[in-house]
């Protein structure tokens, strides 16, 4: 039940697995010691995640040449989630994309891979497939295809925020926003009126308003809320102007008439992987989450916006902390 009284929040924002980090607290005094446990269970993901880092449990799989490899709790969820996010969008969203991706020249943190404009020859190439990976999770063990390299970028920074939201809200005892990189998730007692979260075209500081038509404000109270689009991580390689999204069906980026997609759901895992899949699915993604239930906002290249039943309109803006997704 809401108070009558708006619930004090505080705020703090840095950056790590290569991307913007939003902490919101409903009470001040504890943002510190989140952010320091925040700061903890990030570094934690990106050793066990990342496919920038040679040192990584991930890199350590393309190692492996096909053999069974124990790995850490930590990476064995990681993998369940984006093999789970795999089979219900039919495979439109693939860990098996790293190879794709990487051949896109999409190889380092993206801040480092702007300035290089070397070309490269595209090539159409399905990925290998999610179901060429197996994962055993009562004893955590992972096979992988030799040559087959994994990714997660489209599943694990979602679902990092939705693990440290819910393990800070209940050491705190408050509620807690984590947003990564435009990936939200809450939990614990949200302020009165729920968490504001300002659903833009390109992931930007939230301090900054962008320019109108291109958000919207919305209030969530619990779940996730996460915004997949072509906008913001774009790079040009020789003559070709390329993004992150991949097609696991061509290993190209996709072809979508979406710029952005924003969906919310029961967790932020959940909303990313829908929101990935329907830039991927294209022209018929407004129906496909409407027939899941899932409240959208789909932005079209033209600029057009459409919604899905239960996406709500716009909140007033305020003046307190609040998350861009």
């Amino acid at each position: 039940m809401a108070t009558a009284a708006r619930r004090t929040t505080a705020a703090a924002d840095w950056r790590a697995l290569g991307t913007s980090v939003r902490l919101v607290t409903t009470d001040p005094a504890l943002l510190d010691s989140c952010n320091l446990l925040l700061a903890r269970h990030l570094a934690e993901v990106d050793a066990a995640c990342s496919r920038f880092r040679q040192d990584s449990e991930l890199v350590a799989l393309d190692q492996a040449r096909g053999r069974p490899v124990r790995v850490s709790p930590l990476l064995a969820e990681a993998l369940a989630v984006a093999l789970r996010a795999a089979a219900a969008t039919d495979g439109a969203v693939d860990p098996t994309v790293g190879s794709a991706i990487g051949a896109l020249g999409y190889d380092r943190d993206f801040r480092l891979i702007q300035g290089d404009g070397r070309p490269i020859r595209l090539t159409v190439r399905p990925v290998p497939g999610w179901r060429a990976v197996t994962l055993d999770r009562a004893t955590d063990t992972v096979t992988v295809p030799a040559g087959v390299r994994l990714d997660l970028g489209a599943t694990a920074k979602a679902w990092a925020a939705d693990k440290a939201a819910a393990r800070l809200a209940e050491a705190a005892g408050c509620g807690v926003l984590v947003s990564l990189g435009g990936d939200t998730a809450v939990a614990g007692e949200p302020p009165a009126g729920g968490w504001r979260v300002r659903v833009q075209d390109a992931t930007g500081p939230v301090d900054e308003t962008p320019a109108p038509g291109t958000y919207a404000t919305v209030s969530i109270r619990s779940g996730g809320l996460a915004t997949s689009g072509t906008t913001s991580r774009r790079w040009r390689r020789g003559a070709h102007d390329l993004h992150h999204i991949v097609d696991p069906y061509t290993g190209l980026p996709a072809e979508t008439p979406w710029r952005t997609v924003s969906v919310a759901a029961a967790t932020c895992a959940d909303a990313n992987a829908a929101g990935t899949a329907a830039l991927v699915k294209g022209a018929g993604a407004q129906r496909w989450l409407a027939g899941l239930g899932l409240p959208a906002r789909l932005v079209a290249n033209d600029g057009t916006v459409v919604t899905t039943p239960g996406w709500p309109p716009s909140a007033p803006a305020w003046s307190g902390p609040e998350a861009a997704a």
